[in-house]
């Protein structure tokens, strides 16, 4: 009954209809949809509301038509569809095919020479949107072939910021899958990151934040990380976290700085980077920034990541510590002359004489892992093993201070804890076992002394 009714029926007709010369038919169906789309809020919500199949048509053309340039008005309908909302409406979308059909149309796009920038940005606007509410998306790229093409875009285009934006969106949520984090990297994605956040600029300050998390994303593969750390990325990330530190007075910057600690947070999970991260002299910059960061409140996040990372890669010792390394000195009665002791108490101060085997059966490709879907919450958190997690063993062990024959001389003090009640018959002044009556109904009437 409505106008927006009335096109998608056009639109569906369209879609049975071969006839070539439909074409500008759609494209004038096409543009009224849009129209409505974008003035009006009550055709958004007539598209997506439930029961309603504006979505569906619009997919199904999408899929059955030859890709031309009316794509676009369906392409850029779906944008202000989902532009204007929460979650609910992208979900919509990704639960009617959404996500197969856009890297579809991904993929045939690209082979156009050259392809069309306001279609790609479009498509990965979207794709960035709707990427969150479909746990499967890497895994769809991965399968359709369009996972690279993203990164080329964003290698042929480094100077067009206005299409690389949406592509590292693309490419973030791409990364959260493990498998794709390594492909990715094979293919130069770590060292293109770099080319993006460095050196220090406060010029496209957003583009640089989206880059700083998806090399964060990026550098939780351990393949990565030894990638990085090999080519000296520890170092090139502490010197860019010094610059934002120095230059952001008004600390109007922190999200770029906290992902500037993200990136090292993800690359000191494996042995190689913190020892990398101690080579580069990283205590001494974060525990210097951290100490100029206490003043402020808002830079709390700065001082709380950079004290994981702190404490993540301080190397660690046995007791007892006779050394100025730790607060605490344990002192032995008795040092043996010779013996394991004594090795270590005649340690240098700047030996960590813990063996780090943490990483040593990591050798393994990550390609042989199993699929996942929350690859993002496995090397998210640094779990310290010194910490004891069983509440079992936590809770403290209740024992009796007495043998149990010595408490039973209170038990007359407490009859209801041993003695059997029993009922009495009124009449024969017995005990009899209490059975209750199962069509008893009614109060319970109890006898007086005249009616006994």
């Amino acid at each position: 009954s409505s106008r927006t009714m009335s096109l998608l029926s056009q639109l569906e007709k369209i879609n049975l209809d071969s006839v070539l010369g439909e074409a500008d038919n759609a494209r004038y169906v096409t543009s009224k949809i849009l129209h409505l789309v974008q003035s009006q809020e009550k055709t958004r919500k007539e598209m997506t509301s439930k029961g309603s199949t504006g979505i569906e048509v619009i997919l199904s053309t999408l899929e059955v038509k030859p890709f031309n340039l009316f794509s676009y008005g369906y392409i850029a309908s779906f944008h202000f569809i989902t532009g204007l909302c929460g979650g609910r409406r992208a979900s919509i979308l990704v639960t009617k095919g959404g996500t197969q059909i856009l890297l579809q149309l991904l993929l045939t796009a690209s082979k156009d020479s050259p392809p069309n920038e306001e279609l790609m940005v479009l498509l990965h606007t979207l794709l960035a949107k709707i990427g969150p509410k479909d746990k499967k998306i890497g895994m769809k790229a991965r399968i359709n072939g369009a996972l690279n093409i993203s990164l080329n875009l964003v290698k042929q285009n480094l100077q067009n910021h206005k299409l690389i934006l949406p592509c590292l969106q693309v490419l973030r949520v791409y990364s959260t899958n493990s498998v794709n984090a390594v492909s990715l990297g094979k293919n130069g994605v770590v060292e293109l990151m770099f080319k993006i956040i460095g050196p220090f600029t406060k010029k496209n300050t957003s583009l640089m934040k989206v880059a700083l998390d998806t090399l964060a994303a990026l550098l939780k593969s351990k393949t990565n990380a030894r990638r990085a750390v090999d080519r000296g990325y520890v170092q090139v990330l502490l010197t860019i976290y010094v610059d934002w530190h120095r230059h952001d007075s008004r600390h109007r910057y922190m999200l770029i700085r906290k992902g500037v600690l993200q990136c090292i947070k993800s690359v000191t999970n494996i042995k190689l980077g913190r020892k990398a991260f101690i080579d580069a002299n990283g205590m001494k910059v974060l525990y210097n920034t951290s100490q100029e960061c206490l003043a402020v409140r808002t830079l709390d996040p700065l001082v709380n990541t950079s004290s994981l990372i702190m404490r993540k890669c301080f190397p660690k010792n046995r007791l007892p510590l006779p050394t100025i390394k730790s607060a605490f000195h344990f002192q032995l009665p008795v040092i043996p002359a010779s013996g394991p002791v004594a090795q270590l108490y005649n340690l240098p101060p700047d030996v960590d004489d813990v063996v780090d085997e943490s990483d040593d059966n990591d050798d393994i490709e990550t390609e042989s892992e199993l699929e996942t879907e929350n690859d993002d919450d496995k090397d998210q958190h640094f779990k310290n093993d010194d910490i004891e997690t069983d509440i079992n063993k936590l809770k403290p062990r209740q024992e009796l201070g007495r043998p149990i024959e010595e408490l039973k001389m209170y038990e007359q003090f407490f009859p209801e804890l041993s003695e059997n009640f029993q009922e009495y018959d009124l009449v024969s002044k017995e005990p009899k076992p209490f059975v209750p009556d199962a069509n008893l109904s009614g109060p319970i009437v109890v006898p007086t002394a005249g009616e006994e």
